[in-house]
């Protein structure tokens, strides 16, 4: 599988080509959300992928959610009756996600006729942001060499991203469930199509954004959101630990030469360095839930809310 790393001049030619490989099905109306009684079940990490899934496999699938909500997938650990419900499941779809690595493995021990789906496979992961700051000449940045490992796993964020991730999807459900595989093909084409409407929707919010567009986050979450759109995230943690003293001051410093008007934060983390920025520049906090179920409806909100916090105050 060819290795796919999307920005936004790359999204119209991937779209053309992933829709291509539906043509000639027949696209229905609203995709059911309910399943049958006799849906397959499935299994994801996060809540975003959850919306992927129902997406292509409409009342088919049966999702669970690996990850409950304000849970934080980088140190996550399934509860017993998550695994009592994975023994019966049919795929397990995953994205990368930090806790993945210890336990994919027990789920198939748990689970020796389950089937492993990576729904990243194919796409090139991105380090994750760090925040810069200044050192004497011939210092180095021992923190920048050390997150240069740390790749980001947020791809579920970049709607070019998720076009590939759905295709990923639908091939899964088809050769799973091959009896249902004209209606997997037709979702998956609707879903081409509405993630091209956001794309584009987000692209028409983000349009009056002038020169400056950088934001500042507390968790650098939206590296692959940026990439899509032109953006640039700012972030306040460093490699999953809010910064020291000397760190904190540099970067109230930065803000308030730049005139940070927004900080950034989600749910799965502490907010007292943010609180500590914000209230020191005069900014505000606004919250942004990378793992929210509603993934469009999310990143249209978060698409709005990069636009206040970059345009200038009316």
């Amino acid at each position: 599988m060819r290795t796919i790393a999307l920005n936004a001049g790359s999204f119209a030619k991937t779209f053309a080509w992933i829709l291509t490989l539906a043509v000639g099905v027949v696209v229905p109306g609203a995709v059911a959300a309910t399943p049958s009684a006799s849906a397959l079940p499935v299994v994801v990490s996060v809540l975003p992928q959850k919306y992927f899934v129902e997406r292509i496999g409409g009342a088919r699938v049966a999702v669970t959610v690996m990850v409950l909500p304000g849970a934080n997938p980088a140190v996550y650990e399934p509860k017993p009756q998550q695994m009592t419900e994975l023994a019966g499941a049919a795929c397990y779809f995953s994205i990368g996600v930090p806790f993945e690595r210890v336990w994919l493995p027990r789920f198939q021990a748990v689970n020796r006729s389950l089937r492993l789906v990576d729904t990243g496979a194919g796409i090139a992961r991105q380090r994750m942001a760090a925040h810069h700051h200044e050192h004497p000449a011939g210092d180095s940045d021992d923190h920048a060499d050390h997150n240069e490992a740390i790749l980001d796993p947020h791809i579920w964020l970049s709607p070019p991203l998720v076009l590939q991730q759905a295709r990923t999807i639908w091939i899964a459900l088809s050769e799973v469930d091959p009896a249902h595989a004209s209606l997997y093909a037709a979702n998956f084409r609707a879903f081409v199509n509405e993630i091209a409407e956001l794309d584009t929707r987000v692209r028409d919010l983000l349009a009056p954004v002038g020169n400056e567009r950088a934001f500042m986050v507390f968790h650098p979450a939206w590296g692959y959101f940026a990439s899509a759109y032109g953006l640039e995230q700012w972030p306040v943690e460093l490699e999953g630990k809010e910064p020291k003293a000397a760190e904190l001051q540099e970067i109230i410093e930065r803000a308030r030469t730049r005139q940070v008007r927004v900080v950034f934060v989600q749910p799965q983390f502490a907010k007292r360095s943010a609180e500590t920025i914000a209230q020191a520049i005069g900014a505000r906090l606004v919250t942004l839930d990378p793992l929210a179920e509603a993934w469009a409806d999310n990143l249209l909100q978060a698409a709005a809310g990069i636009r206040a916090a970059l345009l200038p105050p009316t």
